[in-house]
């Protein structure tokens, strides 16, 4: 089984800062973010294909030409939110409660996956910060492939509207930013349950005043 390939970055020094912001603190491109150490851990041989604890894929499996593919996963240190992981553009990712973890499933789809667009792959992510044996992918109902992050399927929000948001936390109590090893961040918490914004307006949807999905 191929070793996932690591990227090494160097970012700035995180200015100290103690107070929690409140959701959707905007943390990106303020130069206070930081990598966490990558693990030292081999990959489990143990998981099967569709939910493997390795982010490689068999080259059949590669997603269509037209599916947006997170090529990168980046754990850092965020100010006042702390632990969380990126894609590549460095937008913030998230678990939803209502998937599971032991056996991977997503249960976030249609409506849901409009609004919490999937971290899709081809199996062969670049990561710096989050151990390898950390990450892995699941196989979605349409057949493209999601990855995970200590077996949690892993999504972006659409509420965020530029890297560095995290305006998704704590939505319907169910949706949390995730950490390098997959558990929910709960350093930085509203102090009301925030609701997700509507599906997109042109996705065809009936209802897409956000009603129609669960979150």
């Amino acid at each position: 089984m191929a070793q996932m390939k690591r990227t090494v970055i160097v970012a700035s020094a995180m200015v100290a800062l103690t107070a929690c912001a409140p959701a959707g603190y905007d943390g990106a491109n303020s130069g206070a973010a930081e990598p966490v150490a990558v693990a030292a851990a081999e990959p489990s041989a143990s998981a099967e294909p569709e939910a493997s604890a390795s982010a490689e894929a068999p080259a059949a499996d590669a997603p269509p030409a037209n599916v947006d593919l997170t090529e990168q996963l980046i754990g850092k240190n965020v100010a006042r939110m702390g632990k969380v992981v990126t894609d590549q553009d460095g937008w913030i990712l998230y678990r939803f409660d209502k998937d599971t973890a032991d056996p991977p499933a997503s249960n976030c789809v249609d409506k849901c996956a409009e609004v919490w667009p999937p971290a899709l792959t081809d199996g062969n992510p670049q990561l710096t910060g989050v151990s390898d044996d950390k990450v892995g992918s699941v196989t979605r109902q349409d057949g493209t492939r999601q990855l995970t992050v200590g077996g949690w399927p892993v999504y972006r929000y659409i509420g965020d509207k530029k890297p560095g948001q995290w305006k998704g936390q704590a939505v319907g109590g169910t949706w949390f930013v995730v950490q390098p090893d997959g558990k929910k961040n709960l350093s930085c918490l509203p102090t009301s349950t925030p609701k997700a914004v509507a599906p997109p307006a042109d996705s065809g949807s009936s209802d897409a005043g956000g009603s129609g999905y669960s979150y």
